[in-house]
């Protein structure tokens, strides 16, 4: 008797995920809860599990969009059971290394008989993840069984600079290929399912809202020497370093206090306003843009804040984060300085009303009090729904961003 493991409901917005990736092959043995798929749906990546041990069957294939409550795969009666002797499954582990390493020694001439299929060879998962990043497999150590190549091995994986190989030599008479100056070659890839969600709202927020953005300069003098002053000791009190997210996170939430409609958002005909400051952080990760949200950022110390900030980011580059800390958030704060970014105009995270961006610090020649002197300077960039918010709002909100950003001693004595 067989049984039907399909798309679990995974969030009330969400109506069809991808298959990421098999876990475990067609035919093999399973056990009760052991995670046999990756699905990827446009919010986060989940995993999916055997509801009883048996023998798998699969249904759908890699990259498969399935509709949530398809039909997966099945689960057969017989293979591995949840209450198998730990040495019978050992047996089993070590009988099929023996036979893919007589697989290998077969079709591999003047390999080593010792070598095994485990050794160095990455998890499906593994190795999708190392095709992503084009890094050879034999390049990276595995730490799982037997040295086999983890899907966490493949996330710390980094790029190595290839060495070009020596050139052979030929034949005086041999004639000399030449490649084609004017040859011209074209790569296709399916959207997935977060690039494709992302690309539809990107359209939605700027054919449905009307968006503009106002732009100001910040210098970060008193931030940096704050910074080099006390980040020894900050990180070894809160065990997390001290960044400029926490400061322009901490001004924000500042800010709406004083202009709230810059954290509402329009939900019909009406316009919500919140007494708390959920700030977005956009954060790069692997599969694409992601939003992670601080909730309470209002009441959260600068340690506080970078703590969050640290755990959601790490979460981002494994993709474990949940649809929980990927929705909501009032304000949204990104951050393309990282990437040398001098000037943007961000987009809005609907249903929000403004987010803000950062940018890169330049050394720039500035006037203070009649002298021109050498500071470290970055644009900052507020981009709103001018429905809601108003110029004299947005304007204001900025320059008060700015002011507490000049003088830190402001975020401390809430003036």
């Amino acid at each position: 008797m067989s049984l039907e493991i399909k798309v679990p409901p995974v969030g009330e917005s969400i109506t069809e995920v991808t298959l990421a990736s098999w876990l475990k092959k067609d035919g093999e043995a399973v056990k009760m809860d052991e995670v046999i798929a990756e699905l990827e749906s446009d919010k986060a990546t989940f995993e999916l599990t055997a509801e009883r041990a048996g023998t798998l069957k699969t249904i759908a294939k890699e990259g498969d969009v399935l509709p949530i409550g398809a039909i997966v795969c099945t689960i057969e009666e017989g293979g591995a059971t949840a209450s198998a002797p730990a040495a019978l499954t050992a047996e089993t582990a070590a009988k099929e290394e023996a036979k893919e390493e007589e697989k290998l020694a077969l079709t591999t001439a003047g390999e080593s008989k010792q070598s095994t299929y485990a050794s160095g060879t990455p998890s499906p998962a593994a190795a999708k993840i190392l095709a992503e990043k084009g890094i050879d497999p034999a390049s990276v150590n595995g730490n799982g069984v037997d040295g086999r190549i983890t899907k966490g091995d493949a996330l710390n994986a980094q790029s190595a600079p290839v060495a070009a190989p020596a050139p052979k030599a030929a034949p005086v008479a041999a004639p000399v290929a030449v490649a084609n100056p004017g040859e011209r070659t074209e790569k296709r890839e399916k959207m997935s399912s977060l690039r494709k969600t992302v690309a539809k709202r990107l359209v939605s927020v700027k054919n449905e809202t009307a968006m503009l953005t106002t732009f100001n300069e910040v210098d970060m003098s008193p931030i940096m020497e704050i910074r080099a002053k006390y980040k020894d000791k900050f990180k070894e009190k809160n065990g997390v370093g001290l960044g400029f997210m926490s400061f322009f996170t901490k001004a924000v939430t500042e800010a709406l206090k004083e202009w709230p409609a810059v954290g509402a958002r329009i939900e019909g005909e009406e316009v919500v306003y919140s007494n708390y400051a959920d700030i977005s952080i956009a954060v790069s990760a692997p599969k694409g843009l992601v939003v992670p949200v601080i909730r309470n950022a209002e009441s959260l110390s600068l340690a506080g804040i970078e703590k969050a900030v640290a755990a959601l980011a790490a979460k981002a580059r494994d993709n474990k984060l949940s649809l929980e800390e990927m929705t909501g958030g009032t304000f949204t704060i990104t951050n393309g300085g990282v990437f040398g970014s001098m000037l943007s105009t961000p987009i809005i995270n609907s249903p929000q009303s403004a987010i803000l961006g950062m940018h890169n610090i330049i050394e720039r020649p500035v006037a203070v009090n009649g002298q021109v002197v050498i500071r470290p300077m970055m644009y900052v960039a507020l981009s709103y729904d001018h429905r809601i918010i108003d110029g004299r709002e947005s304007v204001s909100f900025l320059v008060r961003v700015k002011q507490l950003l000049e003088d830190p001693t402001r975020l401390l004595l809430g003036v």
